[in-house]
């Protein structure tokens, strides 16, 4: 078994010596909280819950295919919210990036995110081949 860190170039890499954006080891495909700053790390990328999860979801989609697998193979996700009332917004886009059996999930609300404006963080688990398409 090895582990092996993946890159997209849709997705900004964080600092060195920090934390990797999507491991891989055997199937297993591991992608770390993403939230929807853009590729500068500062601009935020939407100012509501459903523009900020697309976002987030897109970014989860591009690390996962970077890692080789496939948006159906996505078995687990941890959403963090920071207004409970925005899960419908965040429900509305997983619909779009999703079919099928979705995800197992959690909604978690929290205090607060990275900054003040960002509204949700999404990290999610693969199985890579595990798709039933």
């Amino acid at each position: 078994m090895k582990k092996e860190r993946f890159f997209s170039d849709a997705v900004r890499e964080p600092a060195d010596r920090t934390w990797s954006n999507c491991l891989r080891v055997d199937d297993l495909i591991l992608v770390s909280g993403m939230t929807a700053r853009g590729k500068d790390g500062e601009t935020l990328l939407g100012d509501t819950a459903y523009e900020q999860s697309r976002v987030v979801f897109q970014k989860i989609k591009d690390m996962v295919e970077a890692a080789g697998g496939a948006m159906d193979d996505v078995v687990k996700m941890t959403i963090f919210v920071t207004h409970m009332s925005d899960n419908a917004q965040v429900w509305k886009a997983r619909e779009e990036f999703f079919t099928g059996d979705f995800p197992a999930c959690s909604l978690v609300q929290v205090a607060a995110l990275a900054k003040p404006e960002i509204l949700v963080e999404i990290e999610a688990i693969a199985i890579a081949g595990c798709s039933t398409d």
